[in-house]
């Protein structure tokens, strides 16, 4: 069961996401409080389990076309993740989705000099207009 803390603190993108990605969130958030206590490692756990399952699209969240790791941090395991020196993107899922898919929503959005860019540069440039 979620706790109260989880309901009242659902970041703003979260409240504009699918009902499901507010359970996953919430849930998870419930979680780590108890292992955790409330503070910021908690809402990393939660937020990280969210980026298993849903990407970053502007100002919500949605559902991923394969759960998994969004970038190369979340993939990283043990020491070296808690080191956090990898990129994260903001969100956007970088490693489940294609340089064409990236290079595709980086024209939606009108990003300069995406035709140059690598899949890793294209993940930045999507999270920072975002």
């Amino acid at each position: 069961m979620p706790s109260r803390t989880a309901n009242t603190a659902l970041p703003s993108t979260l409240k504009r996401s699918p009902a499901k990605a507010q359970r996953t969130y919430a849930k998870t958030l419930a979680h780590a409080e108890e292992s955790y206590g409330p503070g910021e490692r908690a809402r990393r756990t939660a937020m990280s389990s969210l980026k298993h399952s849903f990407e970053k699209v502007g100002d919500h969240w949605e559902p991923k076309a394969r759960r998994g790791p969004s970038d190369p941090q979340a993939a990283a395991s043990g020491d070296a993740a808690r080191q956090g020196d990898r990129p994260t993107y903001g969100g956007v899922d970088a490693q489940g989705q294609s340089r064409e898919a990236l290079y595709a929503r980086a024209r939606e959005l009108g990003i300069p000099g995406r035709a140059r860019m690598n899949k890793a540069a294209l993940a930045e440039a999507i999270a920072r207009r975002q």
